[in-house]
């Protein structure tokens, strides 16, 4: 169909500061769907260090619908306990078949419960919110979709009420349903700091007016850029950090979810499969090797430049690698602009990044999702709540803001 290849058509931006411009974003068409899913227990999991599992599961959902759609390109969202992917209708049936199965894996394998709500596009419009799209170019092979309009908070907040029509909601097969993983690995060591520490960081606008709201979110970026520089500069990932890990327990989270099936020996060949991937993989990265069409010489770069570290959903998310007086520059600016009530906002720092994978092709397609590796997203997004409460404001009110605007 051919609103199918609307979002492979867009014109990409190549700045990031043109996400403050309006005119940039075209609608989703009106017969798609959004996918969102989040781990309703990840708080407690992240607690009890389970980021790893948290944030490979919170990729399974974008690994195993791009699978299902093929070459078709889809825009998708990382959003450390959870996803965000677009769908056209001709890629419904497969992609709920795809999502039953990891809700299924997460239950039998990692006692952890996702949650999935399947929402029309037709129907966010109907609530009277808008969902407009962009993507920017971060490498020559992953484009990020940038997502504003509203209508995509209102969707997130619309799923968790359990009083929601069913056919929002996943049904049970009979059938036992299947998921391909492929692509999805999670194979390299916790990555120190390019600097000193990392800035998980959530920024939403709270301003009346859309003008003023668009006008927020890029003096918050000039300032960041100010602050942080480009994004070669505050990218948490770089050459000398990049390191595979070959410990079982690092690499417990991938052999869960892709291995065969549960049995311990099932189990034990997968871990040797991807231990023995990863020597192989330093030994040709380590020795310039050119290899199966890949250069491994340069394999790193590429891969530094497909880090997916900055979004924005309705509201800006960043993952920033600084020091301490970066960081504190930052945070004395954004409490300004907090008790002014233009923003509120969530950060969370530590001192190393996890990074998620999804490598379709060695030499092409693949985009590195990285978060602060003891839960930053999740713990920045739990602050930023924690200050909308501060302002007596919640998701309710802010979507009630939206609509007036």
């Amino acid at each position: 169909m051919l609103t199918d290849d609307f979002y492979a058509n867009l014109i990409p931006l190549e700045n990031l500061l043109d996400i403050t411009e309006p005119q940039k974003f075209v609608d989703v068409p009106e017969s798609w769907y959004v996918v969102i899913t989040d781990i309703t227990n990840s708080t407690q999991a992240i607690a009890s260090g389970r980021y790893r599992e948290v944030n490979l599961l919170g990729a399974s959902s974008i690994v195993a619908i791009l699978n299902a759609a093929n070459r078709l390109e889809l825009p998708f969202i990382f959003g450390g306990d959870g996803a965000t992917i677009f769908i056209p209708a001709s890629l419904l049936s497969a992609a709920k078949e795809a999502l039953f199965a990891i809700q299924q894996l997460a239950r039998s394998r990692f006692n952890l419960n996702i949650r999935i709500g399947v929402v029309p596009i037709r129907a966010i419009l109907a609530a009277g919110y808008e969902v407009k799209i962009a993507k920017l170019k971060v490498s020559e092979h992953y484009y990020q979709a940038m997502v504003t309009g509203g209508g995509l908070t209102y969707a997130s907040e619309f799923i968790k009420d359990y009083s929601i029509p069913d056919i929002y909601q996943l049904k049970r097969h009979k059938k036992i349903p299947k998921a391909d993983f492929s692509g999805l690995e999670c194979r390299w060591k916790d990555i120190p700091a390019s600097h000193d520490e990392v800035v998980s960081l959530h920024v939403l606008a709270i301003a009346h007016h859309s003008d003023r709201v668009n006008q927020i979110y890029r003096e918050v970026l000039e300032k960041i850029l100010n602050v942080y520089g480009t994004k070669e500069d505050f990218n948490p990932v770089n050459l000398k950090n990049l390191n595979l890990s070959f410990k079982a327990r690092k690499l417990a989270a991938e052999v869960k979810l892709r291995s065969p099936s549960r049995k311990a020996f099932s189990q034990q060949s997968y871990l040797w499969k991807i231990q023995f991937e990863n020597l192989l993989g330093s030994l040709l990265m380590q020795f310039k090797a050119v290899m199966g069409g890949v250069n491994w010489g340069i394999y790193k770069r590429d891969l530094i430049s497909a880090t997916d570290c900055q979004k924005f959903d309705d509201m800006l998310r960043m993952i920033l690698s600084g020091n301490a007086q970066q960081s504190a520059t930052l945070m004395a600016y954004l409490d300004q602009r907090y008790r002014d009530g233009e923003l509120v906002y969530g950060l969370h720092i530590s001192d190393h990044v996890l990074m998620t994978c999804i490598v379709f092709e060695r030499n092409g397609r693949q985009v590195h999702f990285v978060d602060g590796a003891d839960g930053g997203f999740a713990l920045a997004s739990q602050a930023l709540k924690e200050r909308m409460l501060r302002k007596a404001l919640n998701w309710k009110t802010f979507l009630k803001m939206i609509r007036a605007r």
